[in-house]
């Protein structure tokens, strides 16, 4: 009886998403606005301030860096960018990923978009346990 209990248990809770899987964020956060903020002409102190340390830099050459920014939400939607920034003479010349060519958002998240992430999952998350809030009752009402 204890063992189909036990039995019994684990599989009502793997059917229920109880289990929350953390928001993943590897390499830089590269968000638009300081991108926006790049210009050419810039030195490499200006850009080391503005994005941080470069992810990839070249011992033997050191005129280009790279910032690679890749985020896994909760819901496992995947998005990443690549920057790269070439210097000449200790200025910025060149920049590519920096600026969007089709003017649509390449879905790397700022700190807004991921706070609204957060707000949105526990959202859901309360929506599925199939109870109304704030119910003064005591009764769990399911929800349509």
């Amino acid at each position: 009886m204890r063992s189909f209990f036990c039995v019994f248990l684990a599989l009502a809770l793997s059917g229920c998403s109880i289990i929350y899987k953390l928001p993943t964020r590897q390499g830089n956060v590269i968000e638009q606005k300081q991108l926006d903020q790049l210009q050419v002409g810039m030195t490499k102190d200006q850009v080391k301030f503005l994005l941080g340390t470069p992810i990839a830099t070249s011992p033997f050459r050191n005129e280009r860096w790279d910032y690679f920014g890749y985020y896994k939400s909760p819901r496992g939607q995947v998005s990443s960018r690549t920057v790269s920034l070439y210097f000449d003479d200790n200025k910025l010349a060149r920049m590519e990923g920096a600026k969007l060519e089709n003017g649509e958002d390449v879905g790397t998240p700022d700190a807004d978009d991921i706070a609204k992430q957060v707000k949105k999952d526990e959202h859901d998350k309360g929506r599925d346990t199939g109870t109304k809030k704030g119910a003064d009752t005591g009764v769990a009402i399911p929800t349509p």
